[in-house]
This record gives structure tokens, C-alpha cells and sequence, in this order.
């Protein structure tokens, strides 16, 4: 996209245009995670800290959302605390993104919106929880998160904690090969599952440090291999689940989901809600403690990365 048409649309604030203009590290972040994936307050408390941590590793954060029909990119304190509090914004996905601007709306932006968003700032690593994939009976739905595609084209690299563990790993992880996403396991070689460090697929490649992923992107995008790279960063152990708890939780879940046909954007938002009912809160402490885990990751990266230019 050309950033002089681009540029009417996005309002970047003053610390992020700072830091890119003085050529600092930054980690883009998404907003569904503060929408539509956990409750207030634990949504801004989780948001502030992820914050924190990435300015303690010496990068600085970008929270990318839609506000009044513009993209901001860079939320303040107050802007955070509005978004965290709004009880009714849209989930915003490529698709989303010119009826949202233009009919003036606000939303939290997926993944796949916030890599388009950072790929215009010039934001080159962005941190979430898990990203979206192929949902599970695939072949009855045709339900394919936009993230993935996004992933194929668009140059950010995304650190994340695996891909949703509501979702399909294998077809997921086969689709990421089919359009020459790198997936790398960062310290293992297992893909990680979200609320658990493995899942039972393997990654393409281990990479053990920072600095080697830093390495593989800048190679990436100096070869012209336009797309981003999936970084699976496994939760820590102590704040892992037990398998058998959360895949239970999962599986009741999706029953419920599909008797009361929810369908489409809604899937994930209502899972996410059901499970952590299902697992008595564990699961959202689960997902709080990966995502700090992924932002530290994340950084350190960034850092990497800005060292090699």
C-alpha cells in the first residue's frame, strides 16, 4: 500500500512516531484480545502489563485498533481504557476494514487487520495470544481464519503461543506449509498449543534464540519471499493447562456452540467465554501469563531485528 494514500486513514501517536522516526524497536500488539478475548478488567490490566514488559525489554509497543473510523495505531492510557470498557465494538478482520473506516465505526482488530496495520507503520513484529487457523470439522464448514492468508503476503512477523487449541493444529499447520509460511518453534520443536506447550505437530524448524530469528526474517524479506513468519513460543509450564482438563472444556464447548449455531466471527469470542466458565477461570489465567510471555519474546526480537538493519 502507499503510505501518502494509506496515511489519511491511520493516526499514529506521538511515542510510536518517535520511536520509528529515531529508528527504536517496536512490537505491534492486536485489540480483539482486549475486545472480544477476555473480560473487564482483566482485558486492560493484561493490556498495560503486556505494555510494560516490552517497554522493560527496551522496544516500545504499538496497540493497533479502530477508533471513530480511524486506525490508531499506538493507544494511550485513557484510549485503553475506553476500548477495554466499550461494550459493544466490532471485530475487525481484512475484510472489515473499509466498511468499518468508512462508516466511522470502532473495533479491536484480529491479526489479520493488525498485520496489515503494522506492514503501513512499518512495524516489522508483532505479539499475540494465538492466532486463528482451520476450525475443527473443516470439511463441513469451510470456516479458515483470515490470518492465515494473511500470513502468506503480508511481511510481519507474529509471535505467538500456537495457534488456538479450539481450532484444527494438523490442517492448520498444512495450510501455513501450502502458502510457504516459515513456522518456527522458538526453543522447541513441538508447535505449541495455546493453553499447553505441545500439541503433537512439529514445527518446520527450532530456533533457540532471539537473534536467529531476527536473522531468518531479514533473510526472508531481502530474498523478496513476501509474507510473514509464525514464531510459536510455548506458555511456560506453570501457568500451562492439564490436557485432559482444558481439551474436555473445548470439546463441550463446541457441542454447545453448535446446538445454539453460532456461526462465523462469533465462534472464537463465545469459546474463549465458555471455556473459561468451563475451567472455573483457569484458562483465562492461562492466557493472561502466555500472552506476557509472548510480549517479552516479542521485544527481544524486535530488538534483534533493528540491530541488523
Amino acid at each position: 500500500m502507499e503510505r501518502n494514500k494509506t496515511a489519511q486513514w491511520v493516526d499514529i501517536s506521538k511515542e510510536v512516531q518517535d520511536a520509528l522516526k529515531t529508528d527504536k524497536a517496536v512490537v505491534a500488539l492486536e485489540s480483539t484480545i482486549i475486545s472480544h478475548g477476555m473480560p473487564y478488567p482483566q482485558n486492560l490490566e493484561t493490556a498495560l502489563a503486556v505494555e510494560n514488559i516490552i517497554r522493560n525489554e527496551g522496544a516500545f509497543p504499538a496497540t493497533i485498533a479502530v477508533s471513530g473510523g480511524r486506525i490508531k495505531i499506538g493507544l494511550s492510557r485513557q484510549e485503553l481504557q475506553q476500548f477495554a470498557q466499550n461494550s459493544d465494538p466490532v471485530k475487525v478482520s481484512r475484510r472489515d476494514l473499509p466498511v468499518v473506516l468508512s462508516q466511522k465505526l470502532s473495533g479491536g482488530t484480529t491479526v489479520a487487520a493488525t498485520m496489515i496495520c503494522a506492514q503501513i507503520a512499518g512495524i516489522p513484529v508483532f505479539v499475540t495470544g494465538g492466532i486463528g487457523g482451520v476450525h475443527r470439522e473443516n470439511e463441513k464448514t469451510m470456516d479458515v481464519s483470515a490470518d492465515l492468508m494473511e500470513l502468506a503476503h503480508t511481511n510481519v512477523a507474529v509471535v505467538c503461543a500456537g495457534i488456538k487449541s479450539i481450532l484444527d493444529i494438523p490442517r492448520t499447520l498444512e495450510y501455513l506449509e501450502t502458502h510457504g509460511v516459515p513456522v518456527i518453534g522458538y526453543q522447541t520443536a513441538e508447535f505449541p498449543s495455546f493453553y499447553t506447550p505441545s500439541s503433537g505437530s512439529m514445527v518446520q524448524t527450532r530456533i533457540d534464540t532471539p537473534e536467529d530469528i531476527a536473522r531468518c526474517m531479514k533473510i526472508k524479506w531481502d530474498l523478496g519471499l513476501a509474507g510473514g513468519l509464525l514464531i510459536g513460543n510455548p506458555v511456560p509450564l506453570k501457568d500451562a493447562m492439564d490436557e485432559s482438563l482444558i481439551e474436555g472444556a473445548i470439546t463441550e464447548a463446541l457441542k454447545e456452540a453448535t446446538e445454539k449455531k453460532i456461526e462465523g466471527k462469533e465462534v472464537t469470542p463465545y469459546l474463549l467465554e465458555r471455556i473459561n466458565q468451563l475451567t472455573h477461570g483457569e484458562s483465562l489465567k492461562s492466557n493472561i501469563a502466555l500472552v506476557r510471555n509472548n510480549a517479552s519474546l516479542g521485544a527481544k526480537i524486535a530488538l534483534a531485528y533493528k540491530a541488523l538493519l
